[in-house]
């Protein structure tokens, strides 16, 4: 009798583990559910090229959506802002990192080949302008001074410290930037030389930044600019120098750039979504989570979150977007 009372209060409990773990499952598919699409049933390829200003904020984000979301393969290409937006306009990304916005002839571009798409700003960022630690010379730039050694005039002309401040050195400046691809390249010859592109073309140039970390922290006399993560991750090698903005000088900081008190060299960064790519649900999938975690993970790699209005602002447009093309 009492091993059949044992086996029946076994049977009650293991009835009752049963459904509660039914009920814990039928709850975690409900939380799956309110948060997006079940983890499990998402599958499929997402391309993503362009800014390497960007690409540590991107790359932060789909590592972290791959955890979540593991059958899902994203890919992550750097070949600049210009780069990037040639591919998206040929329909061959579905997403394209900018660290600019996208020009009338990439507009132009996306309208041949039917391409319409959205723009979602995903965080600030400053421009580093750096020099080797060696520089003991060097402690602020005016934009006159900056303008001074990269417009298009200086080319040839312009090629020692001392031409900048007699007090500095009689020694060659050796410069180092991004390429003519580059969104950073846009940005800074418009904030600095009043027109986008236009700039001394003699100097040391790459779309990879850590080539020009590199270059300059391997050379006393070197000079450069780029987006300020890379000297955040940097900053051992290289010697970050303020910039004037007409009434005092300013270091980039997370501070700085978010005040707007570092001008002119401070800028939003933006990714920019096919409309085409909204037919499947683990792009959406993915911007959402991008948009919903871009905010600490922007300033885990060393960016500049945006105000929580802004991206709220963000998803709002997303949403409308994804309704228009489904």
């Amino acid at each position: 009798m009492q091993n059949k009372l044992k086996q029946t209060k076994m049977k009650k409990l293991v009835i009752i583990l049963s459904l509660a773990l039914v009920f814990g499952a039928c709850g975690n598919k409900k939380e799956q559910k309110d948060g997006g699409t079940d983890a499990a049933k998402l599958t499929g390829n997402i391309s993503i090229d362009g800014s390497s200003t960007v690409f540590p904020i991107t790359e932060a984000v789909a590592e972290e959506f791959r955890a979540v979301q593991p059958n899902v393969k994203v890919t992550i290409g750097v070949s600049g802002t210009g780069g990037g937006f040639q591919k998206f306009s040929r329909g061959e990304t579905n997403i394209s990192n900018a660290s600019r916005p996208i020009k009338d002839k990439e507009i132009e571009a996306c309208a041949e080949n039917n391409i319409t798409y959205l723009g979602l700003e995903v965080a600030y960022d400053g421009l580093a302008v750096v020099v080797n630690p060696g520089n003991t010379w060097v402690d602020s730039f005016t934009v006159e001074e900056l303008k001074k050694i990269w417009e298009p005039a200086a080319q040839g002309k312009i090629m020692k410290w001392n031409q900048i401040r007699p007090e500095w050195p009689n020694e060659e400046i050796h410069l180092f930037g991004p390429g003519t691809a580059s969104g950073t390249f846009d940005y800074f010859t418009e904030a600095i030389n009043g027109k986008s592109g236009s700039s001394r073309g003699d100097y040391t140039a790459s779309e990879d930044d850590h080539v020009l970390v590199q270059g300059i922290a391997g050379d006393k006399y070197g000079l450069g600019f780029f987006g300020l993560a890379y000297f955040e991750e940097s900053k051992d090698k290289l010697k970050l120098i303020g910039v004037h903005n007409g009434t005092e000088v300013v270091l980039p900081s997370l501070e700085t750039v978010s005040n707007g008190t570092y001008s002119p060299l401070s800028r939003p960064l933006l990714i920019y979504v096919n409309s085409s790519s909204i037919k499947h649900p683990e792009v959406i999938e993915f911007v959402n989570f991008y948009l919903d975690n871009a905010a600490e993970l922007s300033e885990d790699v060393g960016y500049i979150k945006l105000p929580v209005a802004l991206y709220a602002k963000q998803k709002e447009n997303f949403k409308a977007f994804v309704e228009k093309n489904k």
